[in-house]
């Protein structure tokens, strides 16, 4: 156990931030511990915009509809970002073939997400707040739109940072036992009943938590997200074909 694990243990998404924006100094510490975070094949498959203009940051929060996209410390978008290989590659008038491959897209992806990753790693280290912003996708071709995103890239995901104005409680995580595995997937032989305990341990923190009243159990949780999605995240793969991924070869 070290500062780090102990942080990385304790993390909790903060929702609610001071009025205080990042540094320019901050700013740039978090995106260098971003670059230099592990990527597939060393394509370096992404790019990091911020997003400072407060139209913007306005046009976001309304596409997530979540306030806190929009008050922050300072805002992050990560984009899978092959366009700029390709354009490498053309400059050498070299064949570019590959650009547009499920291989590529995941690995992009990837690459994309783990990097916003160790940013959250590094910024709670400072004592500073995040939160992932996948809601972005509710509309994940006006994100395009509105950034002027070209081909071959696609809005991976969103990262907000700030410094923390509230102190949510821990929200547990399914058991070791269930998510946990050794050589070989095991499936669960009674999956309400395995989860038993932590569905109850769920419907308690939200019956406690100071923000929210609300009462749900984990297991109706996953079912409900199951069942429904919103039209524009039904329409995900369109939107990224679009974009030249995952198109037939």
């Amino acid at each position: 156990m070290n500062e780090t694990i102990q942080t990385q243990l304790n993390h909790r998404s903060i929702r609610a931030f001071k009025e205080q924006e990042l540094t320019k100094e901050e700013v740039e510490l978090l995106v260098d511990v971003a670059r230099h975070t592990a990527t597939s094949k060393f394509m370096q498959a992404y790019s990091i915009i911020s997003i400072t203009d407060p139209t913007l940051k306005a046009a976001f929060a309304a596409i997530s509809k979540q306030p806190y996209v929009e008050k922050n410390g300072h805002l992050f978008l990560f984009v899978v970002d092959y366009h700029r290989n390709v354009q490498l590659t053309k400059a050498q008038d070299r064949p570019v073939k590959l650009q547009g491959t499920a291989d590529y897209f995941i690995a992009g992806l990837t690459d994309a997400t783990i990097a916003a990753q160790n940013m959250v790693v590094a910024a709670e280290s400072l004592g500073m707040g995040t939160v992932f912003l996948g809601s972005l996708h509710n509309d994940a071709q006006q994100i395009i739109d509105l950034l002027e995103l070209p081909e071959y890239t696609f809005p991976a995901v969103g990262l907000a940072v700030g410094w923390p104005n509230q102190e949510p409680q821990l929200k547990p995580r399914l058991p070791k036992e269930i998510m946990y595995m050794e050589n070989h997937y095991q499936v669960l032989e009674n999956p309400l009943k395995n989860i038993e305990s932590y569905d109850e341990e769920i419907t308690g923190y939200y019956d406690t938590r100071d923000l929210n009243n609300r009462v749900d159990r984990f297991s109706k949780q996953v079912a409900d997200k199951m069942e429904s999605l919103p039209p524009k995240r039904l329409a995900l793969l369109e939107v990224i074909q679009q974009q030249g991924f995952l198109r037939e070869q």
